[in-house]
């Protein structure tokens, strides 16, 4: 099992380590929701250096990414910054991820740490198709760099003391190289997947040390905490934001997950699946990935069935929580189409009850 460059912080701190896509990675410290509050009403840290890091570089990089992505790269400019998914070939998705653009012919993709092998080798494949040199032009970076999320409110003022270069005000989904922290130059990106604000700053794994230290010492007057994976979780989730393994994977489809605004048909963009994604878009999917708040007492998990009011199974819960800011048990779910409309009235199986829950939009939270 992987130790991250910060797993020497996490065992200080004493957090409950556990195993996560080949990683001792930490779950919770003060418990998951102490954390979850901490980033939604001031900051938090995430240890996040087992997601992969991709560089696409060459006057065929970005052919590569519009080929391989969902979304329209023709779109980015410099130091801007893109959600999108990887289409697998068979109307599915291999990953969801950012695409970073430095300049016209140099891109960095942020993967999902349990999918780096897949992912690399269905980027390298093809990378190989298109002529492009993998292990130059295309080569994986994930052992060798560092990431910290800061997430919260506050994190964008705590952050301007480690820096002369302005951040306060950068707009979202953007980033810069920047020296930060006493380090001569990370990748600062205004990026997250909490809902909560803040940024992800990448470096070398050698300048890992200083960067946590420091960080933790501009953070202190914020009271600001070390969040674990548990929170992480509880706080995408009540953002309804889809984990990959729960709410996506191999076997569904960006449009049927609620995912076509990353989905773009624009000319000229010719990615993997594009005429099937258009069809299934015309077409309209047979089942929808929606978002509900249960309406009692109880707490839906993954794999749970969801019934409509004559009891017939009519979809499954893929992730669900009690959301520690609504105190309320809240999910997410694959619905048969004709029962998935907003407001609608479902049930969720909880072991042996049947407990009504509403359809709602995403998110579940507004801060």
């Amino acid at each position: 099992m992987k130790n991250t460059p910060f797993t020497i912080f996490h065992e200080k701190l004493g957090a409950r380590l556990e195993s996560f896509a080949g990683y001792r990675m930490p779950i919770e410290y003060t418990g998951i929701n102490d954390e979850h509050r901490a980033v939604r009403e001031r900051l938090g840290v995430f240890d996040v250096s087992h997601m992969g890091e991709f560089w696409a570089k060459g006057p065929k990089a970005f052919d590569l990414v519009q080929r391989l992505t969902t979304n329209d790269v023709a779109a980015l400019v410099n130091g801007k910054v893109q959600y999108t998914c990887f289409p697998n070939g068979k109307g599915g998705i291999v990953d969801d991820l950012l695409v970073y653009r430095m300049d016209e012919e140099t891109y960095l993709l942020v993967v999902n740490a349990a999918n780096i092998e897949k992912d690399w080798n269905w980027c390298a494949a093809e990378a190989k198709k298109m002529g492009l040199e993998v292990g130059k032009e295309l080569y994986n970076a994930s052992e060798g760099t560092a990431q910290l999320a800061i997430q919260g409110p506050l994190a964008l003022k705590a952050m301007q003391k480690l820096t002369d270069v302005s951040i306060e005000n950068m707009e979202f989904y953007s980033f810069a190289k920047i020296p930060f922290a006493g380090i001569d130059e990370v990748i600062f990106s205004t990026t997250g997947y909490t809902g909560a604000g803040g940024c992800e700053v990448y470096c070398d794994n050698a300048d890992a040390e200083v960067l946590w230290k420091a960080v933790m010492d501009a953070g202190e007057e914020y009271e600001i905490k070390p969040i674990g994976l548990g929170a992480r979780d509880t706080l995408r989730l009540e953002m309804g934001y889809c984990l990959y393994g729960n709410d996506i994977n191999d076997e569904t489809s960006p449009i049927e997950a609620g995912l076509g605004w990353i989905t773009k048909f624009t000319e000229g963009n010719n990615f993997i699946d594009r005429d099937l994604f258009f069809k299934q878009k015309e077409q309209k999917p047979s089942r929808r990935l929606r978002g509900f708040i249960m309406q009692e007492r109880g707490i839906p998990r993954q794999h749970y069935e969801i019934a409509n009011e004559k009891g017939d199974v009519i979809g499954e819960v893929t992730s669900g929580t009690m959301s520690p800011m609504l105190k309320l048990g809240v999910g997410m779910g694959y619905i048969n189409s004709e029962f998935a409309g907003f407001g609608s009235k479902v049930f969720i199986q909880v072991r042996n009850k049947s407990i009504p829950a509403e359809i709602v939009r995403f998110p579940f939270y507004k801060a």
